[in-house]
């Protein structure tokens, strides 16, 4: 529930803020590595905070959490609120309420976060192959979003999150040289873009490289991606289908306020989607346990 610290711990939200916010300012990436890892973490054994533990095997050593990012941000604000009230917060907790200041410190609307999650005791690299894949159709997609309880508009509203943060080259390179057997580029790219993401991602060259998920608004929180995908703009196959495909493209739409749509807020929509999400398979009660360092 929202507020469950407000007794046992009350300046719990407020360091994970403070600490969040000071290490975004040193290092913005840290914002869309958050909320991509309490996005991974509640897809894998629920909201439990088993993509923090480290060691051989686990959720974080697996292919898709390969370039997660923040985990110095979690271990950190931990140790602060471990300080002031030992043995209180999880770290699951921490990391729902590190998601939602990411999109706070990117100018984004903020979210009442219920807390009272408690700490998964398995984490298991096997565990993650029903994470979504930036090669996935759209009906792939909402097999795994409904796998949770979520919907369509949850889907592309928690995949316009990616209006910060970057990916590296070596995941859509071959939509800009080789995507199918012509040899051609994706023809759902823009022309132009097509040009400057073939000069920023050479064939051949850096894998590692990366580019914005969202041209021209990497840090801060907006509908400008999904502007993007209407314009053939989308980084990730994933993303751009979404335009492709009439069961996500009504709801980019919609965000974009397109005359003869049904407007909906992004930044209000995205709060809702996110406590839904949280709510995956939480740990409650006795299940679980209060880890003392979340790594």
């Amino acid at each position: 529930r929202v507020g469950f610290y407000s007794s046992t711990c009350p300046r719990a939200e407020s360091i994970v803020q403070s600490t969040v916010r000071s290490h975004f300012q040193s290092d913005p990436t840290v914002a869309p590595g958050l909320l991509r890892m309490h996005f991974h973490d509640c897809f894998v054994q629920g909201c439990d905070g088993s993509i923090l533990i480290s060691g051989t095997g686990t959720e974080r050593t697996a292919p898709p959490n390969s370039n997660l990012r923040g985990f110095e941000v979690i271990d950190d604000a931990k140790q602060q609120i471990e300080a002031v009230c030992p043995g209180v917060v999880s770290c699951a907790d921490i990391l729902a309420l590190a998601a939602r200041d990411s999109v706070l410190v990117t100018k984004g609307l903020t979210w009442s976060v219920p807390t009272g999650r408690r700490d998964g005791r398995v984490s298991s690299a096997s565990d993650t192959s029903n994470l979504p894949g930036f090669t996935e159709s759209v009906d792939a997609q909402k097999q795994k979003f409904a796998a949770k309880g979520l919907n369509t508009q949850d889907l592309v509203t928690l995949v316009g999150g990616h209006t910060i943060g970057t990916s590296a080259c070596q995941f859509f390179s071959y939509r800009l040289y080789n995507f199918n057997s012509t040899g051609g580029p994706d023809p759902s790219i823009d022309a132009t873009f097509l040009s400057q993401l073939q000069a920023l991602c050479p064939q051949n060259g850096d894998g590692s490289k990366r580019v914005a998920l969202d041209t021209g608004s990497v840090n801060n929180f907006d509908t400008s991606y999904f502007s993007n995908l209407r314009n053939g703009r989308g980084i990730l196959e994933s993303d751009q289908i979404l335009w492709t495909d009439a069961s996500t493209k009504v709801f980019v739409q919609r965000y974009l306020g397109l005359r003869g749509f049904l407007g909906l807020r992004f930044g209000l929509e995205f709060g809702k989607s996110m406590v839904k999400m949280s709510n995956i398979e939480v740990l409650t009660g006795t299940n679980g346990e209060i880890r003392k360092v979340c790594s």
